[in-house]
């Protein structure tokens, strides 16, 4: 008998960063590593990771890290990971594999200790085992996970599909999922995405007769935005022009990679004649590729937008499809965009509402997969609180006890003992991590605090020299806004601050020997403070520089 902890350090309550943690006895097993997008309030944050404080803590107890497949919200951190944690061993599929290898070439890093594994393949750890298994989603050899227990498995099932017509790369093994079923499944984790789409996401996801009227309707050039790890969606934009003798662009570095690999390891059939290069950029009848980038959705094909692409400009004459799904967190951005393409006068496709880009689980493939596994417990997880609801509500359907469904969120325990649920209600303290830019490091809520004063509020900049003999003042004060309000039309209140400025550094020189530059500064947002909320009604970020020379 064993004791076993299921965790979340992001991916509950929200759409992306997942990560999720499972632990037998002493051993600790790490699934997914992603990332979230943020949204336009965090004034320049681009993507939140998971905290990987408690992993670092007990870094010597991970076995390893299972990755599902390499789509952002499920691997979008894993480069950061690396980082933090040099020696982590990652288990992942040859596809995800091959991503990492790009990733890692792209971000300068060294590549990690990787165990590349194949579905249906038992990984043995002694007192438990991992087995591996196919499942259909929108990247080849994307996995699900049953982890072997003496008390039962616990099935981490991440982003799928149910699509017997999906074969190859994408197959699903429907066969193999009952046989663990019928071996005793202690807890099923099922993702929530989707839960309140009615029926089965297929067909519904097949894009191919969508992308083939839009090239015959469409003679001119067509800019496809993708994400460069939708590889079956890549797929599907290739047969739609096959034989129609227009040439594909592929723009971007991560995205060129990625299809070559993709090629070159029989992923992806295409013919090569149909891929062509820069100078085919101004073909009056070329398909263009452009991708996203993890760090900020739809900045390259914004850039083309505004004119800021050395390579391409936009023209009336052209189409522009967003062949890639819509998240809530930059919808604005997309808008915007949109708006922009728009009033260019160029035209823009979108996918049918009906169709589904995101290749997750509805309603009733939810339903069918808990009939397969028949679990004890499940665990709805992926997705935001209500969606884990309505996740919940289909295991009750199917007939799961009410009592025996969680509905947790990240840092939530939960503990089987000889596999009993323990109703200890333990809670971590998880935190995320906000990046901007290159930088690894957390921006932290304080940073974030002080831009978001600065985007509401402005900058008053006071500053000084005295002599540092006397200190007596000899230059200033001098005071500069920016972003609060237009000098040339207060200068009656720039007067009135410079005034108070200079009482207030006088106050704090003593006997003409000491300057308290402390209290000065402190004085100076109190006292200038006040008076600009007075008569502007707002608090601007009150800066003080006092120099001696």
């Amino acid at each position: 008998m064993s004791k076993i902890n299921i965790m979340s350090l992001g991916g509950l309550n929200e759409n992306g960063k997942n990560l999720y943690t499972v632990s037998v006895d002493d051993k600790l097993l790490v699934f997914d590593a992603g990332l979230k997008y943020a949204p336009d309030k965090m004034y320049g944050i681009d993507y939140i990771i998971p905290d990987f404080k408690y992993l670092k803590e007990n870094k010597n107890k991970i076995v390893g890290v299972f990755l599902t497949h390499p789509h952002s919200e499920n691997m979008g951190a894993i480069i950061d990971l690396i980082i933090e944690i040099p020696d982590i061993v990652i288990y992942a599929s040859p596809f995800t594999t091959e991503i990492i290898r790009i990733e890692c070439e792209l971000e300068g890093i060294n590549l990690p200790k990787i165990i590349t594994i194949k579905p249906h393949k038992k990984i043995d750890f002694k007192t438990f085992s991992v087995f591996p298994f196919s499942v259909t989603h929108s990247v080849p050899e994307t996995l699900g996970y049953s982890i072997n227990t003496k008390d039962g498995s616990i099935i981490y099932m991440a982003d799928f599909i149910i699509d017997p017509t999906m074969k190859g790369h994408y197959d699903m093994d429907l066969g193999k999922l009952a046989y663990i079923g019928k071996q005793g499944v202690l807890c099923l984790m099922a993702e929530s995405v989707f839960a309140e789409k009615k029926g089965h996401t297929s067909p519904k996801h097949k894009l191919d007769s969508f992308f083939k009227s839009l090239v015959e309707k469409h003679k001119n050039r067509i800019i496809f935005s993708v994400l460069p790890l939708h590889i079956h969606t890549i797929q599907e934009i290739f047969e739609a022009i096959k034989d129609k003798k227009r040439k594909v662009v592929i723009m971007g570095k991560e995205l060129h990679s990625i299809i070559n690999m993709c090629i070159n390891k029989g992923y992806l059939d295409i013919d090569k004649e149909l891929i062509g290069d820069l100078t085919n950029l101004k073909d009056a009848n070329s398909v263009i590729l452009i991708s996203n980038d993890r760090q900020m959705p739809y900045y390259n094909i914004n850039r083309i937008v505004s004119g800021y692409d050395k390579f391409i400009t936009i023209d009336t004459k052209d189409t522009v499809c967003f062949a890639e799904p819509s998240y809530d967190a930059y919808e604005g951005i997309l808008v915007k965009l949109m708006n922009d393409i728009a009033v260019k006068g160029v035209n823009i496709e979108t996918v049918p509402k009906e169709k589904n880009v995101r290749y997750h689980a509805s309603s009733e493939d939810l339903m069918l997969l808990v009939k397969l596994f028949n679990p004890k417990y499940y665990m709805p997880i992926k997705g935001e609180y209500r969606y884990q609801v309505e996740n919940a509500n289909l295991a009750y359907k199917v007939g799961v006890l009410k009592e025996n469904i969680l509905l947790k969120g990240n840092g939530d325990v939960v503990t089987f003992e000889n596999g009993v649920l323990q109703n200890n209600f333990k809670h971590i303290n998880i935190g995320d991590v906000l990046i901007d830019g290159k930088s690894t490091k957390d921006i932290g809520e304080l940073v974030l605090k002080d831009r978001e004063m600065l985007g509401n509020n402005g900058l008053v900049l006071i500053s000084a020299t005295l002599d540092k003999k006397t200190k007596q003042i000899i230059i200033g004060p001098e005071v500069l806004t920016r972003g609060f309000m237009y000098e040339k039309e207060n200068v009656s209140l720039i007067s009135t601050i410079k005034e108070e400025a200079i009482k207030i550094i006088n106050s704090n020189i003593h006997n003409n020997k000491y300057a308290d530059y402390s209290q000065m500064r402190n004085d100076m947002r109190e006292i200038v403070g006040e008076i600009l909320y007075k008569e502007t009604e707002s608090k601007p970020v009150i800066l003080t520089v006092v120099q001696e020379v």
